[in-house]
Parts: structure tokens; sequence; C-alpha cells
């Protein structure tokens, strides 16, 4: 390894480092603006400078500048001060200085670098330059007289968003950022801009003047509007949530987060159900605990079984599920599906439903197949990754399924399961690609899965795995790509129906059953169903429209919960506020109608329920583990079942990307935000 000398201390960097990372190498602080490490060098800011010898005599900005063997690079030097003074006099010369009604006041970059590398007073005192405000849509709130044009934003957009609606124009002095033809931005990505900015040009519309950073508490938790899980941190101030902000974890989410993550915490306020209902005389009436325990308990009771069915939804954490799949199973139902949309997941060993190459390990796949999938609606912020690996120009694309956008270069091989049965036989040249493959992956989505037929396109899709050597020594790319949070979990637990129970599917038909538990199943329509409802949930939404009693639940910011991604990993959710008014957990709402049922729970405590749920399903101990770490050598043409095809193709059961769920529908933003993508709603300038 080459060896360079940084203030006097040698340290050791690989090639190709700038003198920027090869200072920080060494605990060197460099201030930047334009530089960030996911982000191609712009050197546009000039904060970053350093003095090297040898080199000339001036200082040089080490974000751009390739360190070399027997470099002297110094940052605290005289000349070093005065230029980053001088550089720093210069971005506040235009500047407004309006800090006080700034939201981004107290997490300013310009802000803290002024402080430390800046002078206290300015030699100019001419006017300074006003610029518009430019019109980014409901989510991001301009004041572009703020912006040092770092070019942050242009460069994540177009870079990592694949969607390039904000660029720079004009020259000099007349430089402004904008979106193109004044258009709303639509990327499924496009506020992670707001903590991309430097200073306050970008914020966050929606928490516009709602607090300052100080006021709030700040929570590391997970994200359960996909199944990607990835790393958040809620920030709450009272009883309320005003924002979420994405935590740092390479292994999942890098620092990225959607809009539907960031955005639909004000749903968690609205239409919340905040204590027990039971209906009476054909409409819903509020109960207390006791009588809604009662009207359960008495029709529990009277009913045998086999007539008693369970459907869990979406967004469960680890521990409510275990609790009613106890609870139920103690009353001998084995009518039990997780599987709200119908997937033909379920069966054979866990590598089966697993995303087994992992989050960051698909990054060294060569040759990726989707089945039935789109990435980008079902999981943004790993559609990023995938256009990162196309840029560099690693990885090669191939769908069968919706010919959508997804941001980068695919080959099209065909719109159903008939293209899939056919395709190991194929002369295709992407077929020849994938076979010769080191690293191979076959993506299945649910638009695959979740059909009538999923079954059989599991076995196709598996037989053509087998066939191309998806799974090998020290490789498996078999992948399934979930849309749900809580789906993994329900599968891993054996959350299905037992020998003899009945689907989801199966359940909802007109006689099948005369009890329907509804754990969050919001995405199931019930209505076709004529049994007695009970809905345990947080939301007055599909669930509890037809529900006969409602039990009101906590979100997912207001409990401690488990939840597993689609790799495996199990991650932990963290209470950041309490439920809303009479509103319980979940799993204690759970415990204490199974005393009145007759059936008591062998818990009486969150660590006692986790202790048995590690006993009876030890990958639940596992915390942040990802299974698929070690490439799991398994029979992949043993997964599915023989069956007739349909000649229908696949389509995502994602349609409205913002509206996926009961907390995204309670959202005021999520639904502005769907108006804009469906254009209902055209966004010109303000």
């Amino acid at each position: 390894m080459a060896i360079a000398k940084v203030n006097g201390v040698e340290v050791e960097f690989e090639p190709g480092m700038t003198v920027l990372q090869v200072a920080e190498l060494a605990g060197e602080e460099i201030p930047r603006f334009c530089y960030h490490e996911r982000l191609s060098i712009a050197g546009n800011c000039r904060m970053c400078l350093v003095e090297v010898k040898p080199g000339p005599p001036k200082p040089q900005a080490s974000c751009a500048l390739p360190a070399a063997e027997g470099q002297e690079i110094f940052t605290k030097t005289p000349m070093v001060k005065k230029a980053r003074e001088g550089v720093m006099e210069f971005l506040l010369i235009n500047h407004p200085l309006d800090c006080p009604i700034c939201d981004q006041g107290g997490e300013c970059d310009l802000q803290d670098q002024a402080v430390g590398y800046g002078r206290d007073d300015s030699r100019y005192e001419e006017n300074k330059r006003a610029v518009e405000e430019k019109s980014m849509g409901p989510l991001i709130k301009t004041v572009m007289t703020r912006c040092i044009q770092c070019t942050r934003c242009v460069r994540f957009i177009t870079e990592v968003a694949g969607s390039p609606e904000i660029g720079l124009i004009s020259r000099g002095e007349d430089v402004e950022i904008t979106t193109y033809l004044g258009a709303a931005v639509t990327s499924e990505l496009s506020a992670n801009v707001i903590d991309l900015c430097p200073v306050g040009a970008l914020t966050s519309k929606p928490y516009a003047f709602e607090a300052r950073p100080w006021e709030l508490k700040k929570t590391e938790s997970v994200d359960v509007m996909d199944a990607l899980g990835s790393s958040i941190r809620v920030d709450a101030r009272s009883a309320a949530v005003l924002r979420v902000l994405p935590r740092i974890n390479d292994e999942v989410n890098e620092e990225w987060i959607s809009d539907k993550t960031r955005y639909a915490v004000d749903g968690l306020g609205r239409q919340r159900l905040d204590r027990p209902y039971v209906r009476v005389g054909g409409k819903l009436k509020p109960a207390t605990w006791a009588e809604a325990f009662a009207a359960i308990a008495a029709k529990v009771k009277s009913t045998a079984p086999e007539r008693v069915g369970v459907i869990a939804g979406d967004l469960q954490d680890a521990e409510s599920l275990k609790a009613t799949k106890d609870l139920f199973t103690a009353l001998g139902v084995k009518n039990l599906d997780s599987r709200q949309d119908g997937s033909a997941l379920g069966a054979g060993p866990r590598e089966g439903w697993l995303f087994n190459s992992t989050i960051a390990g698909i990054e060294n796949a060569d040759v990726v197949l989707f089945v039935g999938a789109n990435p980008r609606l079902e999981a943004p912020v790993l559609n990023a990754r995938f256009r990162k690996q196309w840029l560099a120009g690693k990885t090669r694309f191939g769908v069968i399924g919706e010919q959508a956008d997804l941001t980068f270069d695919y080959d099209y091989l065909g719109a159903g399961a008939k293209t899939l049965s056919g395709l190991a036989k194929s002369k295709n040249d992407f077929v020849a690609a994938l076979k010769a493959a080191e690293r191979p992956a076959i993506i299945i989505g649910q638009g695959a899965l979740a059909r009538a037929d999923g079954a059989a396109i599991l076995k196709a899709a598996a037989g053509l795995a087998k066939s191309v050597k998806v799974v090998r020594e020290g490789w498996n790319g078999w992948n399934v790509l979930h849309t749900a949070a809580a789906r993994v979990a329900g599968l891993d637990m054996g959350f299905v129906p037992a020998e003899g129970g009945l689907s989801t599917a199966e359940m909802l038909k007109p006689g099948a059953l005369d009890v329907l538990f509804l754990l969050g199943a919001d995405e199931c329509e019930t209505a076709a169903s004529d049994a007695f409802k009970i809905y345990l949930g947080t939301h007055g939404d599909n669930g509890a429209h037809k529900a006969d009693v409602i039990l009101p639940g906590a979100a997912y910011t207001e409990k401690n919960g488990l939840y597993v991604n689609m790799e495996g990993r199990v991650q932990m959710g963290r209470r950041a506020v309490f439920p809303k008014g009479e509103a319980k957990e979940d799993w204690s709402i759970l415990r204490a109608l199974s005393e009145v049922l007759g059936h008591k729970l062998p818990y009486d405590s969150l660590d006692q329920l986790r202790a048995k749920l590690f006993a009876d399903h030890p990958t639940f101990g596992q915390i942040d583990y990802a299974p698929g770490s070690v490439a799991t050598v398994f029979d992949v043409g043993a997964l599915g079942v023989d069956g007739e095809v349909s000649d229908a193709p696949f389509e995502s059961p994602v349609k409205a990307f913002h509206l996926t769920n009961p907390i995204a529908r309670a959202s005021v933003t999520m639904a502005e935000c769907a108006a804009v993508a469906s254009g209902a709603a055209k966004i010109a300038a303000e």
C-alpha cells in the first residue's frame, strides 16, 4: 500500500483514494459542502482546500485531487486557514443569513462550518442577490436564495435516483438550481435531497416550522413501509411523531429512505382507532375493553374451531404474530394465514422465501433476472442499488413482467408465465449470459407469486434457477422480493394454514367461516365473507369498516417489536411515542383476550414473550444477522408444485406507490403525492 504524510503523520492508503479521504484516514476533519461519499465528485465549493507537497504553492481542493505515494498533506497551515476563511466569506456574500426562520437551523452544515472555519466579519457591503422560489412538488420546500450551488441535489437525483428532474441553469452569478419546466420531482427517493442539502435551500415542506431539532426526542427504529427494513430515526415531540429520517446502514439502506417511509408519518395521527367498538344494531358503538372481550368470547366459545379463521396483516411485529398464533392454535384453529395477497410461499426450507443474496450482496451478481417484480415501486431503495450496479457496468438485467421504467436498462424477455416456462431452452442472448454467469441471480416478486397459479409459477422459476445453477457453493442467487414488512416473520414462524386449514382466499368465501379475526389485515377484501369479524389494528381502514368488534392496537412507532426483512435479518423497532387513547400494544391485547377465552397465554411481559419466541423459533434471536451472508446450498428445484400456468401477464401488486397500507392511506402528504404521480394534480410554480 502507498504511504503519504498528513500533518507529519504517515498514513497507508489504497490506490485511487483522494487527498480528502487520506486526510480523514489520519483523523483530520476536512470541511466540505459539495463532496459526498456516495455521489460523484464535483469540486464546486472549494471548502476542502489543503496544502500539498510536492505541488504548486497554492491551496488545492482535496476532494478532487488523487493521493500519491510520498505526498505531504497539510490541513492546518496559515495558507489553508486563510483560504478556507476566504471561501466561506464568498459563500456568505449572497446568503440571506435568515437562520432564525430557517428550518435547517441547528442542523446546518453552513452554520457549523462558518463557526469552525470562517471569519467573524465580512468585507462585502454590496446588495445580496435574490432567487425566485421553485416548485418541486408537495415534499420539498425551496428557498433558493440560500442555495450555494453545491449540486448535491442534482447529482443525487441523476445518479442515485435515476430520475434527472433537477438541474443547474445559467452561468456565473445567475446560476440557479431548478426542476425542468417547473414540474414536480416524481422520484420515489426525491426527499433524500433534503438530507443532502448543506444549507436551508431544500427543506421538508410538510415539516416546515414544526419544531427545532433540540425539541425532539430521537428514537432509532426500523421502517415497515416495505420489506427492506430500512434503518430510520423517529423524531417525536410530546405524543406526536413529527418526522422520520434515515440512519446509515450500509448492509440495508445505505443512507437513503423512500418518500413513503419519510412522509407517511402524518397518517399516524389521522383516522386512528383509539378505543374499542362493538357493532350493535348494524352500527359500531364505543365500548369498554370488557364489553368488547365479552362480545368476542360469546361468539368464539360458541363456534367450532374449524369455523374460526385468522388473517394477519402486512405491518405486524413478530411478537403480535406469535401471540396470535399461540392463542388460536391453543383454541384448535387451523385456519391461520399471514399471506393476505395469496402468495404461494410458505412451504419447504426457509431459503425458499428469503432474499438469499442479501441486499448488499446482490451488488456482487453479474446477471440478474426479475420475474414478476418491479423493484422501483416495491423497494425503491433496493432499486437504487441495481442502478448503481448498472452505472458501474457490473451487472446485466433481464425482466419478465411489466415493461416499466426501472431507472436502468434491461433485456425485456416477455410478459408472463409462458415466457418463463420456455426460458431454459431459449436461444436468447440473455439466457446464454445467465447460464454463463459466475454469480447469476433470479429475483421473483409477488406479481408472479400472488396469483392462483403462483405455486406453478414458483415451480417454473425454481426449475430455471436449478438449470442455470443460481444456487451453488459460495453463492445463493435465489431471491424473493417481498412487499410486506411482516411477511418473512410470519413464514418463519409457520403462520400459514395447518394441514386441512384454509388459506386467505378460502377463508373469505361466503359461508366459509363463522368467526374471522383480522390482525391488522387491511389489504384483503372481506365484504364477501359473512363471518363475525374481529379487527385488531390501528386505523379506520378496510379491515375496520366491516368489523363487528374493533380492538385498537399500536402503530409501529408506538411499540417495541421485532421485524424480519426480506433477507431474513431480524431488526428491532423501538417505541417513540405511546399508543393513542385507550389503544394497547397488540400482544398485550391478545394476552388479556386469552384469559377471557379460557386459554391464558404463558407470558406476562414482552421479555417473556420474546423468550418463548426465541425458544420456539431460534432464528428470531439472531438480531441483525442476515443468514444469506453464509451462502446456503439447498435444492431450489424442489420449490413450488406442478400445475398449469395462466397466459395472464405478471403485474406488480403495487399500483399506487404512496397508498399501500393504512398509515399511508391516512396521510394527507401521501394523498398529495399520489395525486401528483397519477397526474390528477398538476404542481405549478407557487
